[in-house]
């Protein structure tokens, strides 16, 4: 079902996804003329630049770190043990600059030579964090749920790879799928993007980018915790919520905002696609809590699809904050929102 030539690294490519320490963040040239103030700074402050120091707590804190948990029944399922039923690989897909690191998830009950459709995901994390390990359980719901391969992706992860490498990363992958489906058991014919958080701002640029460059777009974006407007103080829910907003908040969403835009403007469609053309924009699938800080801008989001005569399911569970979806079996609404993703997608996507 998959090519056994993507399971390793091209000889004299690399894995560009991998995470990596650059010297990048905080990088001084030894012949700028201010080095003996920086010196002095150096001297009293380590790291010299602010943005050091946020990554460091930003990443040993995510839940993806392999820390262990002070309780032990607060640990939920994981995503093996809430869906079995699935096959995963591993396969190294060829993008610009090299090879991005990729799981395969496809059903157990599916045929061996069945060419499903193909949901290519993007794990969330603020730009900064994450793996397509975190989204595991994701990725397993919806394969399993929608009979489908999933492609989850690994990309470049900012500060130290701005707008728009992730960006890059993502559509790489997205277009290298539309071509080579059937290298992974998938039919190039039903393509849908998704992602969760940062993932789903990727996920919703996808069509837009798609479109500008000539690609084929996708059938339907599946938006979870949709993230399609940096420009979050407008609207009222981040103003009454993100303030002491737990999980999402104005600080993470301010540090976040910084690291992976620093030189880009705010409303660049490809980071606020909010903000894009988007006439002839795909079939749309959100889930956003009204608890999320985000959600208003979420909303808005589906009704300019549906203004420029596009279709969205939206569903917006009362009092769920931002990555409800995340955890097997910890609230109904989890169930909930991934059975409404299958019902929207199921005119789409199967035969």
């Amino acid at each position: 079902m998959v090519d056994p030539a993507l399971r390793t690294i091209p000889a004299g490519l690399t894995d560009i996804t991998a995470p990596r320490t650059i010297d990048g963040l905080s990088f001084i040239d030894p012949n700028d003329p201010a080095m003996p103030m920086y010196r002095v700074i150096a001297n009293n402050r380590q790291p010299v630049a602010l943005r050091d120091m946020m990554i460091q707590p930003v990443r040993t804190g995510y839940i993806g770190t392999d820390h262990p948990k002070p309780d032990p029944s607060l640990v939920p399922p994981t995503g093996a043990e809430a869906v079995p039923g699935v096959d995963v690989d591993e396969v190294y897909i060829p993008i610009e600059g090299g090879v991005a690191r990729c799981q395969i998830y496809r059903p157990h009950a599916a045929p061996p030579e069945a060419r499903l459709p193909v949901v290519v995901y993007y794990h969330g994390g603020g730009f900064t964090v994450g793996s397509s390990e975190d989204t595991d359980f994701i990725a397993r719901r919806l394969a399993f749920d929608n009979d489908a391969v999933v492609v989850s992706a690994n990309y470049r992860l900012a500060p130290e790879f701005p707008f728009p490498a992730g960006l890059d990363d993502a559509m790489g992958v997205y277009q290298w799928v539309t071509e080579n489906a059937h290298r992974l058991g998938g039919d190039a014919s039903r393509i849908v993007v998704g992602g969760d958080s940062a993932g789903s701002n990727f996920a919703a640029a996808i069509p837009l980018r798609a479109r500008d460059e000539n690609v084929r777009v996708p059938d339907a974006a599946i938006l979870l915790g949709a993230f399609t407007d940096f420009h979050g103080e407008r609207w009222e829910s981040f103003q009454r919520m993100a303030p002491r907003g737990i999980v999402y908040d104005t600080a993470f969403f301010g540090f976040i905002r910084g690291a992976y835009l620093p030189d880009t403007p705010w409303s660049h469609p490809w980071a606020s696609p909010i903000e894009g053309d988007l006439t002839g924009y795909p079939f749309t699938v959100i889930a956003t809590g009204t608890h999320d800080p985000i959600v208003d801008s979420a909303r808005a989001f589906a009704e300019r699809v549906e203004a420029a005569g596009g279709r969205v399911d939206g569903y917006y569970p009362e009092g769920m904050p931002h990555g409800f979806y995340f955890f097997p079996g910890v609230h109904k609404e989890e169930a909930i929102a991934f059975e409404r993703v299958r019902d929207a997608l199921r005119p789409l996507l199967r035969q």
